[in-house]
């Protein structure tokens, strides 16, 4: 007999399968639903801004991430991201609904404190003629303030405004979407913009407030805004006196295209200005 005993053999355990990772996905679903219900309250806007930006980078990134297996839940990524597109247009809408009904209700109150100015001096009619005159210059300071050059522009040109704020378009260059892009119809082509805001002036700019919008081709079909990891992103916060901000456009445009014409407004004070660029 053998000075050693066999020790049995056991079988090893199977190794245990990697783990899905769905944290993305699932918190862009969250995200999304909270924020578009935000978008629905006009004061909530800011919130459903900040979620909706959040729920498009999280979803692409978990519809990605299980594009690659390392996780299962791909439609519920997927429809968080579409929820943080719909929340960022909630809030455009929201901030304009509420902008608007404010610059309204000062243009009111402006109005009711001129006319009951009027009203008491009318008996003086040397006093009646000042304050005529008074209103008149207020008036053409306030249109100087928000008026640029009424002509469209061409790439590369600046709309400068009398506040010395500066917009500056570049030209179209072709882009091609990343594999889970919004926005982006197939058979169309992609031309990607610079857009650049110049703060010259003393005080300081809202870029939140800033829209875009475009339209391509002899009939002026609207050109959808592309969202994908490269590009989408929308201004956001204060540009201070003597500071700049930059965002890069892409918009979707029909393939026999020859013009691309990008609106921009920057806030309810200034005008909007029109940049034609060629395809």
């Amino acid at each position: 007999m053998s000075q050693y005993t066999q020790q049995p053999q056991f079988p090893q355990a199977p190794t245990p399968a990697a783990q899905a990772r769905n944290g993305l996905g699932t918190a862009a679903l969250i995200l999304g639903i909270i924020g578009a219900l935000s978008g629905l309250v006009p004061f909530l806007f800011w919130l459903a801004g900040i979620l909706g930006v959040i729920a498009l980078v999280m979803g692409l990134a978990g519809r990605g991430r299980a594009k690659r297996g390392g996780a299962t839940n791909k439609g519920v990524a997927l429809t968080g991201a579409i929820l943080g597109l719909v929340s960022l247009i909630l809030s455009v809408v929201g901030a304009v609904i509420l902008f608007k009904a404010v610059d309204d209700a000062v243009k009111d109150l402006d109005k009711a404190t001129s006319s009951s100015s009027a009203g008491t001096e009318s008996s003086d009619g040397s006093a009646k003629g000042k304050n005529k005159g008074k209103n008149s210059g207020k008036g053409a300071g306030t249109s100087g303030d928000s008026g640029a050059d009424s002509q469209t522009l061409e790439a590369g040109d600046s709309a400068v405004y009398d506040d010395k704020l500066t917009l500056t378009m570049s030209a179209p260059a072709a882009y091609t979407p990343g594999e889970y892009s919004i926005g982006h119809t197939k058979g169309n082509k992609a031309y990607k913009v610079t857009l650049v805001i110049d703060n010259a002036g003393k005080e300081k700019f809202d870029a939140a407030l800033v829209t875009t919008e475009a339209r391509a081709g002899e009939e002026g079909v609207k050109a959808e805004q592309i969202f994908d990891d490269k590009v989408g992103e929308v201004f956001t916060g204060t540009v201070m006196p003597g500071k700049k901000a930059t965002v890069v456009y892409a918009f979707d445009t029909p393939a026999d295209a020859k013009n691309l014409v990008v609106e921009v407004s920057p806030d309810f004070s200034h005008d909007a200005s029109q940049w034609e660029l060629k395809l």
